[in-house]
Order: C-alpha cells, then structure tokens, then sequence
C-alpha cells in the first residue's frame, strides 16, 4: 500500500537526515528521484526541511549540529518507529538495557518523539503521531521502502526491539549471512543481520526505493562524473 494515513505501532514511520550541507543534500535527492522541500523554521531558529513527492511527505532533512560536526559525527539517516505512546517506550528501552539519547518531547500539532540507543548502540527515532503521521507516501519509487539493522548480535536485538516496541522476528536461513525479519502482527516490517565489515557500527540503514536500480545508480554516478569534469 503506497499511500499511507496511519502506522501500526512498532512500525517504521519516518525517515530523516541530518548533513553539514543541508543545500547539497536537497540537489542531490530532487536530482535523484524528483524531491520537493518545504523549509520549516522552528522557535529555536534551527531549519528543518519536510521533503515531498507526488504531494506526499517523504522524509525531513536538519543540519548537523556545530557540537556533532566536532566530534566527528557523520552525515547519517535517522529512522523513526511509530508508537501509540512515547513516554512508555523510552521507559522499556532503558529498561531493556538500552538509554533514552533524547527525552520524549512535543512538537506542536505535529506529534511526540524521542531518541533512544539500543543495547548494542544503535540509535532510533520514536514518533508518536499527531497530525503528522510520518512518510505519507512508501514502497514506491523515491520513496521510503525498508529498515533494516546491522547489529553484531542480532539475537540480543530481536530480544531488545521485541521487548522495547513489540517486534515479531523470523529468522530466514541464507547460508553463511543469516537474516531475521521483524514483523508487526502479519506484516513484516524490517530485518536485522550482521555489518558485513569489522569498521561499520551497529545502526539502522534505510533503503528508498527506485523504479530501475541499475539506472538510477548510473544516473548519479553519470552526474557525478560530470561534476568532476566540470571543475
């Protein structure tokens, strides 16, 4: 179901990114797959850009935080998991073993939202909706399409995430690369396996998706090429 209107609790509901370049990040995803921005100031000043496609919110995009710049924190996308209520699961994912990253705050009119940090480092957004439910739009190209965690130990996560959000999994056997699926009653939602290299850190990865893989990677690459041509 591409168009969306409400989130089942524990399932993935929206996506965002922070980066040094805000301006740099919106040409490169209106570039890629036709992306419209709504820039939003909030009372603090700080800009937070509400990406669009097909009239259908598709992701927000924030600038890196002077403090995080410095200490090296690269540009990275956020996922966010619906909840019916926010407070409730900061609580059991401290509980579980994890910590609260950001206390569960308001955003007027828009809905409630936390950060946590998973028992093997792992940060996710919460969201509990208002009247912004999340990615209006999924499974369709340009638009947000699976979650997915790498995690070192990915039965400590299933335990974590299916204590913290009440995540169903289903280990699917692929030989030497196991893969566990989370599920949310029958629909499956997300996975989880191990980072196929030492270097990479436990986190959640998101995938968009695109009418012809193949075509849209050799589209970036071919602009990409002539960026560099032209300097």
């Amino acid at each position: 179901m591409p168009q969306r209107s409400s989130y089942e609790h524990g399932t993935p509901n929206w996506i965002d990114i922070t980066t040094p370049d805000p301006d740099a990040a919106k040409e490169f995803y209106s570039e890629l797959f036709g992306w419209s921005w709504d820039d939003q100031t909030g009372p603090d000043g700080n800009v937070y850009s509400m990406a669009s496609k097909d009239g259908q919110p598709i992701a927000g995009l924030g600038k890196t935080s002077q403090e995080m710049i410095n200490q090296g924190v690269p540009p990275m996308w956020n996922t966010y998991f619906a909840a019916d209520d926010c407070d409730e699961v900061a609580k059991k994912a401290s509980a579980a073993g994890g910590s609260v990253m950001v206390e569960p705050f308001d955003i007027p009119d828009a809905g409630r939202m936390a950060f946590i940090v998973d028992d093997q480092g792992a940060t996710a957004g919460i969201w509990q909706a208002d009247q912004h439910i999340g990615c209006g739009l999924v499974n369709a190209p340009g638009a947000y399409t699976w979650a997915e965690l790498n995690a070192r130990d990915t039965e400590a996560a299933t335990a974590f995430y299916g204590a913290v959000l009440g995540l169903g999994s289903q280990e699917l056997d692929m030989g030497e690369m196991p893969y566990t699926m989370f599920n949310v009653g029958a629909d499956t939602v997300g996975g989880t396996l191990k980072p196929p290299m030492d270097q990479i850190p436990n986190h959640w990865h998101v995938y968009l998706g695109a009418a012809d893989t193949k075509a849209t990677a050799e589209k970036r690459s071919e602009e990409h090429t002539s960026e560099l041509q032209a300097h």
